[in-house]
């Protein structure tokens, strides 16, 4: 199954929530907390962003943009985060607002999400042409322009000429609101999501990663010129010290595997070296291949992956993880 022959379609995306934060204070605050620039948001533009601990751990990761709202209202941005990790997001956030004019709420309800592949993608917002963008429509839906997908086995062709990448795009409307094409199943919206190398934080990996363990400032998750936000230090002195020693890769997995699973060398050493960040169910792989195995996007330490050692699955005797690789290239160290 290569990227140009999936189909197009929309998948509804129940397991996506959305935060709302408004007031006169909402960008600063946001500014404040997370690792993006919020605070020079343009309104055609999202942001991919983590939210840290004080020891730089990701506890959640979002895409935010700014929402059009009536004339004379309030400032606010919308959060498009994995629906397990609203309410901690909710409980800790609000701890810091003080005297922020700033409120947080749970529009999830209010809101429909869909995953949006290929010409379904593009169809939707043509003039959105690169990662981040976004496009606020007529109708009132929000279109922002994704990292597009690739599996590493596709990355060349038989002639050595890449591949085309799959479109990948958001689609946040008002409740009731159906995005056009056919609605394909929330499988392979995952196995898209694991091609393109850019893995969410849910509660099962909470915590597991500083951003760049998840290649966050390759990918446009990070922005090392802004001002301070929880575990900023933490996070700068990972990228500025050139101590990076755990990135997350795409590889293939010859059994079950589930999100937050730990990564095993095999053999007289064996021991963990790193964890399944994001894990797509084999039933996600073309049809036509019988028995194929799942996706993952996995965080592992660059010493296994350069001794190219053998990887497992849960522990030294478990499923295979192998055929590593990304769709894009490696930011360098500052």
């Amino acid at each position: 199954m290569i990227a140009n022959s999936v189909a197009p379609g929309h998948v509804p995306l129940a397991h996506l929530g959305v935060i709302r934060v408004q007031g006169p204070d909402a960008i600063a605050f946001l500014h404040g907390q997370l690792t993006q620039d919020f605070a020079l948001l343009p309104p055609d533009q999202a942001r991919l962003a983590a939210w840290c601990s004080p020891k730089g751990r990701m506890l959640v990761s979002l895409i935010g943009f700014s929402s059009v709202v009536a004339e004379g209202a309030e400032p606010a941005v919308l959060l498009v985060l994995w629906r397990d990790r609203i309410e901690a997001m909710l409980k800790r956030l609000r701890m810091f607002v003080l005297r922020a004019k700033v409120t947080l709420t749970d529009v999830s309800d209010e809101l429909a999400l869909h995953g949006l592949l290929g010409d379904t993608a593009l169809a939707a917002a043509p003039e959105l042409q690169r990662s981040w963008q976004r496009a606020h429509r007529a109708d009132g839906v929000d279109v922002v322009r994704l990292p597009g997908a690739m599996p590493p086995a596709a990355l060349s062709g038989a002639s050595g000429q890449a591949l085309p990448e799959l479109a990948r795009a958001l689609w946040v409307a008002p409740r009731g609101q159906m995005p056009e094409g056919p609605a394909l199943p929330l499988a392979a919206w995952l196995t898209a999501e694991v091609w393109s190398g850019v893995a969410p934080v849910m509660t099962a990996t909470a915590e597991a990663f500083v951003p760049q363990m998840l290649n966050y400032e390759s990918v446009g998750g990070v922005n090392f010129k802004k001002g301070c936000y929880p575990g900023q230090e933490i996070v700068a002195r990972s990228q500025f010290r050139g101590t990076l020693k755990q990135r997350a890769f795409v590889g293939r997995v010859q059994g079950a595997v589930q999100n937050g699973d730990e990564v095993w060398t095999t053999g007289e050493d064996a021991g963990v070296v790193g964890t399944v960040a994001l894990a797509a169910p084999a039933e996600s792989a073309d049809p036509a291949e019988a028995g194929s195995a799942p996706w993952v996007i996995a965080s592992l330490k660059l010493s296994a992956v350069d001794e190219r050692l053998p990887l497992a699955i849960g522990g030294a005797s478990g499923p295979a993880l192998a055929g590593l690789g990304l769709p894009y290239a490696l930011a360098d160290d500052l």
